[in-house]
């Protein structure tokens, strides 16, 4: 009796704490994280060792490991992963801010516009991909017949078949397809900075270029730090547009680190090979550590960046 007088005394004492309520309401999200991430990781822990296709399993070793070093198609997308990424980097992030400051000051049709540009983020990235594909068709294409309009060319480009300007494809995809909502995010940021400050800069005679390199940038900063790791893995992982656009293609020129190993695990219409998905989980492990350091190098940088402001 005492002892169960005791854990009924502990029980309501915890409840009243406000102990037994948290569990229960953080108990789907641990139940989810558990299910949807640590039991996949774990799968994909064991697989490493295995020749496996999805049927069958047979014990390799280290043999998966092996062939890793030798992979140039995969090196090589590791490569272009870097490449992609600093493309992407180098316009969504200005367009982004810029289109931001813009658009931030309540005009007529500010919201109209921000709604359009915010409308891809929307869009399922294969559905819209695929109209990108259309657009860079080589002879039925919007983008040739408007440059031909024009004289700008004089024959039909293929954006999409050529390993010259296949990445530069993808790129603008990518650029079109993201920048609506990093503006939206960055829109939000300067809603915060209080206006006060820009009337006391106009005051003092800034003008425009002034205040926004010293003022807008400055008080953006939490922000913009935000977005930039946001961008940055993002641009890290990115794959699907990819996969719609080219396939990889062409000769494996816009195969990414993801986009290679979803060809690995899943398999795509043109690929003729078996699946291989322990090859493919050392694949993803290596790449997740890439994406990893890449993100604790940026952390680190914008943390030295604070020291010295």
């Amino acid at each position: 009796m005492n002892t169960k007088r005791i854990l009924g005394q502990r029980l309501k004492k915890s409840w009243d704490h406000g102990d037994i309520p948290m569990w229960l309401m953080l108990f789907p999200t641990i139940f989810f994280i558990l299910v949807m991430s640590v039991y996949p990781f774990a799968w994909l822990i064991r697989y490493v060792f295995y020749d496996y296709n999805g049927f069958k399993e047979y014990y390799v070793g280290m043999a998966n490991f092996k062939r890793l070093f030798t992979d140039t198609i995969y090196w090589n997308s590791v490569l272009h992963t870097f490449e992609y990424a600093f493309l992407k980097l180098l316009f969504v992030l200005p367009l982004s801010l810029i289109t931001a400051v813009l658009l931030q000051r309540k005009r007529f049709g500010s919201g109209l516009i921000q709604g359009i540009y915010f409308l891809p983020t929307v869009i399922s990235s294969a559905v819209y991909s695929l109209i990108w594909y259309f657009i860079f068709a080589t002879y039925n294409g919007v983008l040739n017949a408007f440059l031909q309009a024009f004289g700008i060319i004089n024959a039909p480009i293929d954006w999409l078949g050529s390993s010259k300007t296949a990445m530069t494809a993808v790129v603008i995809v990518a650029v079109w397809g993201a920048f609506g909502n990093y503006m939206i995010l960055l829109i939000s940021g300067l809603t915060g900075i209080s206006s006060d400050v820009y009337e006391s800069a106009q005051i003092d005679g800034a003008n425009g270029i002034q205040t926004f390199f010293k003022i807008t940038l400055p008080m953006l900063g939490p922000v913009l730090k935000v977005v930039i790791m946001l961008a940055i893995t993002t641009a890290f992982k990115d794959y699907q547009s990819i996969l719609v656009l080219t396939g990889g293609g062409p000769n494996n020129r816009t195969h990414v680190m993801f986009s290679y190993i979803f060809q690995m695990v899943f398999g795509t219409s043109t690929s003729s090979s078996q699946l291989q998905i322990g090859y493919g989980s050392v694949l993803s492990i290596i790449s997740a550590l890439i994406v990893g350091l890449v993100t604790i190098i940026y952390l680190k940088f914008s943390k030295k960046m604070d020291e010295i402001s």
